[in-house]
């Protein structure tokens, strides 16, 4: 026991002052704690330390020109985690939170969650510490061109293939696609979440808030319940909240809440078809605060950043899609207490080791990020695959093949629930045992490299 307990304390030890990387690994390691006692062969050929071992650290100097005529720098970051089931897939970041702790905790999680999608991805994650809201156009086209024009030397279709996260939108894989097709003079796909005309595939944009929507279904049915008339909380409002929200609708969800950086609106009518497109109009056009939403709309009330947030809003189901750590132990037991049936993460890692805890003891459902989120990923994957073919699948057929993807995960954490004798609908360690147990068995099969 003490050897395995000296596991986590050198991969600590070897990453000093990385909060977010910590509490991403401790989470798994916990998780797979009785696998690893179980099977030697795992521990002597380390291989979780590996897991959490980057194969590749990429950081480097991002100088740009702003619309003054003024240089700035900013830095710029690509994580290549782990290529044991396939080339480097994972987001790029564009936020001033950006640093080296956040991106190695983004591409551990990656790694996990794309192995659960059983597509041949591995792991990476990177961006940088560049803010884009309030630039001009020019200005994010620039940041972008100079920030491609160091990492085109590392990636590549059957390499490392980025994609989209908070900060980097279809606006900002133009700027980086048309810049690396210029420099390598290939048209390839290098990155995910292309537009429809030039590379990019049918429902990438709706993916992850789809696929989130249609775990969640997959978890209710669990417990013969559904989606229709529950009241829901999304957080965020950029692309996978708009498209949880949109799913949410579909399947007969009444959303009364969602939230930005400033604030949160609580609207107790709900959100229709035509109030979420104005909401599309407001974040995608205007680059606005979700303030005009409650301007256009009189049962909408717009709260701004404080003590209070949308989680103490009574719901059924909770659906966090905006940052890592975003909902706490008092938040998840106020939500219980509202009458909380399901919470599933829309983001990663949104909330706090304490609040997992907490959820976990409860009868709430409790459906992990790296589960819950990887529709996203799996359509991106799904790009990669018709980039290759040099064809189009049509919508129809890539919405039944993300909901099997998201069936697929549902019925696999089930399956590694009832084969390691965890609690009934543990999906936290299910997820995390399934899919270290495939890369496991894949860094084995390849050898100590």
């Amino acid at each position: 026991m003490s050897t395995l307990n000296n596991i986590l304390k050198s991969v600590i030890d070897k990453n000093p002052n990385e909060a977010e990387f910590h509490q991403a690994v401790e989470e798994v390691f916990e998780s797979i704690l009785p696998v690893l006692k179980a099977n030697n062969l795992y521990v002597d050929e380390k291989l979780f330390e590996r897991i959490c071992e980057p194969e590749r650290i990429i950081s480097f100097r991002v100088c740009w020109t702003d619309d003054q005529g003024k240089v700035q720098i900013n830095k710029g970051y690509r994580i290549q985690m782990n290529s044991a089931l396939g080339p480097y897939k994972g987001g790029l970041r564009f936020h001033p939170s950006v640093n080296q702790s956040i991106l190695k905790f983004l591409a551990f999680e990656q790694v996990f969650k794309n192995a659960l999608t059983g597509l041949m991805l591995g792991a990476g994650k990177g961006g940088a510490d560049f803010n884009p809201k309030g630039k001009s156009d020019g200005e994010v086209m620039r940041f972008c061109q100079s920030w491609m024009m160091e990492a085109y030397r590392h990636i590549g279709h059957f390499t490392d293939v980025p994609a989209g996260d908070i900060g980097v939108g279809e606006r900002e894989i133009g700027y980086l696609f048309g810049t690396y097709k210029k420099i390598q003079n290939e048209f390839q796909g290098v990155l995910t979440g292309k537009g429809k005309d030039w590379g990019g595939s049918f429902l990438r944009p709706e993916a992850t808030g789809y696929g989130l929507v249609h775990f969640a279904h997959f978890m209710l049915t669990e417990i013969d319940e559904n989606l229709n008339d529950k009241v829901c909380l999304v957080s965020g409002a950029g692309n996978v909240s708009q498209f949880a929200i949109e799913k949410l609708l579909h399947e007969g969800a009444k959303v009364v809440a969602f939230s930005d950086s400033t604030g949160f609106i609580h609207d107790p009518e709900g959100m229709t078809e035509e109030k979420l497109d104005y909401l599309k109009t407001v974040k995608n056009g205007q680059r606005k605060s979700i303030s005009a939403f409650a301007d256009k709309y009189d049962s909408a009330k717009f709260t701004a950043v404080g003590d209070k947030n949308l989680w103490s809003i009574p719901a059924d189901c909770a659906f966090p899609c905006a940052t890592q750590n975003e909902l706490d132990e008092s938040d998840a037991k106020l939500l219980k207490q509202n009458g909380l049936i399901l919470l599933a993460e829309g983001a990663n890692m949104p909330c706090t080791p304490k609040a997992i805890n907490y959820l976990q003891k409860t009868n709430v459902l409790y459906g992990p990020g790296k589960a819950s989120n990887a529709g996203g990923v799996a359509v991106s994957g799904l790009e990669m695959t018709q980039n290759r073919m040099g064809r189009y699948w049509t919508k129809s057929d890539l919405e039944k093949q993300l909901r099997t993807i998201m069936k697929d995960i549902h019925e696999k954490c089930l399956e590694t629930i009832i084969k390691h004798d965890l609690q009934k609908q543990d999906y936290l360690n299910a997820a995390n045992i399934g899919a270290f147990e495939k890369i496991a068995r894949a860094m084995h099969a390849q050898g100590t490299v």
